[in-house]
């Protein structure tokens, strides 16, 4: 058999299952909080700044509308966000916290510590990966655009 093609040779797979371990490691610390793991991500950009358009946080997140719409909804049923059209553009949906939403932050805090318990590894070699996969999301990115 052709070694590049052997599972445990493809990045791609690498990555897939990082991933999921990684998303793993979240769920009991978000389960927590009452949010998913894509929900946090939505909170994570609104604590950077309230009051981000749809069409900002599915560019943040490279999530299309339609998979963060029914995502926002479902936050929104919480009373974790509110969405509101913009009063500059009535056709710009705008995403703001709640005073919930806002609290909950104070909560998720802990959430990032807990995890890099949970790796194992020194918070070194974690943020080289972090920068890597970054690298490698922007790389792609632009080739896919060209």
């Amino acid at each position: 058999m052709n070694p590049q093609l052997r599972l445990e040779n493809q990045l791609c797979f690498a990555l897939h299952a990082a991933s999921r371990a990684m998303t793993g490691a979240y769920q009991p610390l978000l389960e927590k909080l009452g949010v998913t793991y894509p929900q946090y991500l939505v909170l994570l950009l609104l604590w950077e700044g309230d009051g981000a358009s749809v069409s900002q946080l599915g560019e943040r997140l490279h999530l299309d509308s339609g998979t963060l719409t029914p995502l926002l909804k479902r936050l929104e049923g919480q009373g974790l966000v509110a969405r509101r059209r913009s009063a500059k553009d009535e056709r710009v949906v705008e995403v703001f916290l709640t005073t919930a939403g806002k609290r909950l932050e104070r909560r998720a805090s802990e959430v990032p510590a807990a995890l890099l318990c949970r790796t194992g590894l020194p918070i070194r070699d974690l943020e080289k990966l972090r920068a890597t996969l970054q690298t490698l999301t922007k790389t792609l990115h632009e080739a896919s655009d060209a």
